[in-house]
């Protein structure tokens, strides 16, 4: 087994409203049995070689959508694709290729169940949310171009549960590639959240012949990024990410390819950022592996 990785603390300013929720629970104003339990979610770093021209800062960008303001969680934050689990991803059935449940299962550290529903979560929410589809006709195959209408439509009867996707890749001769995915992280939002989840993010290369879009009535902005463009933007207060999403972009601008990147097997540590104050004010504090803290805190841009 391999030994737990060095962690060190790392602080992320918060903005007023979370503030005020963080200065509530370490004042004992929020009963225990106020605290909602966390929904268990997966998201997924789409990633990609950075084109030549213009002259890149960064050799990987990553696709990342820009969720409307009217969200009741993360609203106007930029975040990866994903979202939470559902009873649809309990399905034994799946057309599966690639590590197993149980493969998984000692990967990410549960039971085989419950990294059965991840994988599929992070599938079947990373096809609905941009249309890409990390399933193909074998183990050694990717599906092409999945941009056209009745892809559309596909897309369309799994957001509205009319269909499974279980269903859907049985009906279409394909099989979920669980090798397309690594697990690169693990975050539990903080007690003090009205809304929480038990994230696990995964990453994974852009399919060759596949486009990511902005067909999702969640964001009003979905593109790749350059990683550390954004995150000068995050910094000037111009743009606002979550202490997860800022960490999980930095590793991003550190890649040497999206193939490396996708390629690497993290340790990975449960992350649950806890309100601390600090002087006059209060912080997020998250215990991070030591490449993970850079030399000046970064905002968390939430608000």
């Amino acid at each position: 087994m391999a030994p737990e990785p060095v962690t060190r603390p790392r602080d992320f300013r918060v903005g007023r409203r979370l503030g005020e929720h963080a200065l509530a629970m370490l004042e004992g104003r929020v009963a225990e049995s106020d605290v909602p339990r966390p929904r268990l979610a997966a998201t997924v770093l789409l990633v990609r070689d950075a084109p030549t021209a213009p002259a890149p800062r960064n050799a990987v960008q990553v696709f990342m959508i820009r969720r409307v303001p009217t969200m009741e969680f993360a609203p106007s934050m930029w975040v990866f694709p994903g979202g939470g689990v559902d009873q649809r991803d309990a399905a034994t059935d799946v057309p599966w290729a690639g590590p197993s449940p149980a493969e998984w299962a000692e990967r990410i550290g549960v039971d085989e169940a419950t990294a059965r529903e991840l994988v599929i979560a992070a599938v079947r929410e990373v096809f609905e949310e941009c249309g890409v589809l990390l399933a193909g006709p074998d183990d050694g195959s990717v599906v092409g171009d999945v941009s056209g209408d009745a892809w559309g439509q596909e897309r369309a009867a799994l957001l509205s549960r009319e269909q499974s996707f279980a269903q859907l890749l049985s009906r279409r001769g394909l099989v979920l590639r669980s090798d397309l995915l690594t697990l690169r992280d693990h975050w539990v939002t903080p007690p003090f959240e009205p809304k929480r989840y038990d994230t696990y993010f995964f990453a994974a290369l852009l399919p060759v012949g596949q486009i990511p879009d902005d067909a999702t009535t969640e964001a009003d902005l979905s593109v790749w990024v350059d990683p550390d463009a954004l995150l000068d933007e995050v910094a000037a207060g111009e743009q606002r990410m979550m202490p997860p999403t800022v960490v999980n972009v930095e590793r991003v601008a550190r890649a040497r390819s999206a193939a490396d990147f996708v390629a690497e097997r993290p340790p990975v540590v449960r992350v649950m950022p806890e309100p601390v104050r600090e002087q006059d004010r209060v912080v997020l504090r998250a215990h991070l592996p030591s490449e993970d803290l850079p030399s000046e805190d970064l905002p968390s841009g939430q608000d």
